[in-house]
């Protein structure tokens, strides 16, 4: 198995993305090590609140988001997970599992901001990261989630979900700006198009994105889903807000939000929203409202 580090030229000129890099490398297991790249934008004394993007996009998602945040008095912290933007990319599919995600993901979080954050997260930014919230809720003073869940098998796949997994496992034609622009409601331009694709220049570089899907525990005997279950247990205790904004126009999780906030403490009494014209992508399609929704939330923390 190959590590790849992604070429600095693919990333020249992107469209509102003027930020500075940061790195941290990671133990990925068997003896292998990679870096992991993120943002750090804002107040470094501020309150921080986690950006956790997911499949098959990268921090790139949250460039419309961080200048308000940051403007609001928020530390932002936006990684791109392993095999995803600028981090380095395993080139073996097998190697890419739940377990391990949560794990690198780990790693970040201990080094880089390892006290108490507030955390915004989106697709398996949510798989992951609502799963550390239920694994350790005290860390985090407040969630904002979107379009996102934390599966715990029940074989309750939506059809267009089990649609998308066979098409990242099987399809020839795995060209990931052009998926990210069909799954917002608004149209991408051909700089943002192109800055999605940059990560993945050939296949062996998008074996973590055809991964992803399959590794979605909706069914009971995959991977991950007695690990779920029991941070379920934590992440329906968890009594600090935590607030759902969903984009209605997704066909895989635009119904999911009322479900969600429907078994988080934290989640009495908050202003759920439901975004209409808004895809799966929320990130592209309302970032301003979803900046004031994380910053309502924040202030409802007592963080701001």
């Amino acid at each position: 198995m190959k590590i790849l580090a992604s070429d600095p030229a693919r990333f020249a000129d992107l469209p509102d993305y003027p930020f500075a890099e940061h790195w941290v490398t990671i133990d990925l297991g068997e003896g292998h090590s990679g870096r992991m790249h993120y943002l750090d934008e804002g107040p470094r004394d501020g309150p921080p609140v986690l950006l956790l993007h997911g499949e098959p996009s990268w921090s790139f998602l949250y460039r419309k988001m961080i200048p308000p945040l940051v403007d609001a008095g928020l530390r932002c912290l936006a990684p791109d997970l392993i095999g995803f933007g600028k981090s380095d990319k395993p080139d073996d599919i097998g190697f890419y599992t739940y377990a391990r995600h949560v794990g690198w993901l780990g790693q970040w979080r201990d080094a880089v901001v390892p006290g108490e954050a507030g955390v915004f997260c989106q697709d398996w930014g949510g798989l992951l990261g609502l799963r550390m919230v239920g694994e350790a809720p005290e860390r985090f003073s407040f969630v904002v989630a979107s379009n996102t869940f934390l599966p715990a098998g029940g074989g309750q796949a939506t059809p267009a979900f089990l649609a998308w997994r066979e098409f990242a496992k099987s399809s020839p034609d795995f060209k990931i700006g052009a998926l990210i622009d069909r799954a917002t409601a608004t149209e991408r331009t051909r700089a943002e198009i192109a800055a999605y694709d940059a990560p993945f220049p050939d296949e062996p570089s998008k074996a973590g994105a055809r991964a992803f899907p399959q590794l979605v525990p909706v069914e009971d005997d995959k991977p991950g889903v007695a690990e779920n279950k029991a941070a379920w247990k934590g992440l329906a205790a968890f009594d600090r807000p935590f607030l759902t904004v969903f984009g209605e126009d997704d066909p895989v999780l635009g119904s999911a939000g009322p479900a969600l906030a429907k078994r988080i403490k934290g989640a009495k009494g908050m202003d759920h929203a439901m975004l209409s014209q808004c895809g799966h992508f929320c990130q592209e399609d309302r970032p301003h409202e979803l900046a004031e929704a994380v910053i309502a939330t924040a202030r409802k923390a007592g963080m701001l």
